[in-house]
C-alpha cells in the first residue's frame, strides 16, 4: 500500500546511494551537501511515524519498509563516517550501534514468530536513541566547525551518548524477552 508514510520510508531508503555519492565527492562543499542529505532522511524519519499515526495510516508494508530505512540509512552514514576517519573512538560505537541493531530486529522477528513482539516495541530511550544518533551523524558527516563549535568533536561525544543508550535499550529488549529466550517450551 503506498500512503505517503510509506513513500516517505522509500524516499529515504533512495537517499542512500545519494548521501554516499555526495559524501565521496573531492569537493569542499560535499560535507555541507551530504549532511543535508543526512538531515533530510532523519526529518522524513521522524515524519512518517507522525503522519501514520495522525492520519491512521499504518500499514503491515509501513510496519516492515520504516526499520529497514531507518536502519540502512543510519548503517550506511556510519560506515562513511568510520570510512573518512577509520579511528578506533569511532568505530567502537559503530560496532555498538550496528551491533544492537542487528541484534534487535533479529530478537524482534523472533518474538513475532512467538506471538510476543509487544514485548519488545519500541521504547522511549529507544527514540531518544534515534534522536542522539541523528544529531551525532550529521555533525559526523558536517565535520567542520561552524560558529566557533567544534561540530566533529561535539559529533563523537553524542555518538557515544547514542551508543551507550544504544546498549541500555538492547539490555531492555533481551531483559523483556528473557523468559522466552530460557524457557524449554
Amino acid at each position: 500500500m503506498l500512503n505517503l508514510p510509506n513513500i516517505l520510508s522509500l524516499l529515504r531508503i533512495a537517499l542512500i546511494p545519494v548521501l554516499v555519492g555526495i559524501f565521496l565527492l573531492p569537493n569542499t562543499s560535499a560535507p555541507l551537501w551530504a549532511t543535508i542529505v543526512f538531515v533530510v532522511a532523519a526529518v522524513t524519519d521522524w515524519l512518517d511515524g507522525y503522519i501514520a499515526r495522525k492520519w491512521d495510516q499504518t500499514s503491515p508494508f509501513g510496519a516492515f519498509i520504516d526499520p529497514v530505512a531507518d536502519k540502512l540509512i543510519v548503517a550506511v552514514a556510519l560506515v562513511l563516517i568510520l570510512y573518512k576517519t577509520p579511528a578506533w573512538y569511532i568505530l567502537i560505537p559503530v560496532i555498538i550501534i550496528i551491533g544492537r541493531e542487528i541484534t534487535v530486529s533479529a530478537l524482534r522477528e523472533w518474538m513475532a514468530e512467538l506471538g510476543q513482539r509487544n514485548a519488545v516495541k519500541v521504547s522511549y530511550v529507544g527514540k531518544l536513541k534515534t534522536t542522539f544518533q541523528m544529531i551525532s551523524i550529521g555533525c559526523l558527516i558536517f565535520s567542520k566547525p561552524l560558529l566557533g563549535l567544534p561540530i566533529f568533536e561535539i559529533g563523537i561525544a553524542l555518538l557515544y551518548v547514542a551508543a551507550g543508550l544504544t546498549l541500555s535499550s538492547m539490555f531492555s529488549y533481551l531483559k523483556a524477552a528473557w523468559p522466552m529466550l530460557v524457557s524449554k517450551g
